[in-house]
């Protein structure tokens, strides 16, 4: 069987809690749980008590080989339980493949029209530099 350390929604409609549950993976997200094992609340502000953690059934499921999801590992992290790797991914934030064709056809129409410009402007300069 294997298990997860992840979050479970309750609260109301635009009022989200979660409970830190462990849960085996083929249980539904809000279905059922083997053990609760903390809350989030997200409304509260960072610096109150947003996350409550039971620290030791949660190293006890650590050590039956349970995996905490992305979020929960965060909560972990800063609670010292576990360490989380830095995640780096540093293409997410360019421009696709069309919207890079579509900026490269913008910067070389600017860049015709930049030149234009500079032509049209020489023309009457070396006119009247010949007179």
């Amino acid at each position: 069987m294997s298990l997860k350390i992840r979050l479970a929604r309750a609260g109301s409609k635009k009022r989200p809690y979660y409970h830190i549950v462990v849960a085996d993976v083929r249980s539904p997200r809000d279905g059922r749980f083997i053990e609760a094992v903390g809350a989030w609340n997200p409304l509260l502000p960072k610096d109150g008590e947003r996350v409550k953690l039971d620290n030791e059934r949660i190293t006890h499921w650590l050590g039956n080989g349970a995996l905490p999801t992305d979020r929960v590992a965060r909560f972990l992290d800063e609670a010292g339980l576990t360490k989380r790797e830095a995640r780096s991914n540093p293409t997410k934030a360019l421009p696709g493949k069309k919207a890079q064709a579509r900026l490269d056809a913008i910067k070389k129409a600017q860049d015709e029209a930049a030149a234009a410009i500079a032509a049209a402007t020489a023309a009457p300069a070396e006119e009247a530099a010949a007179s």
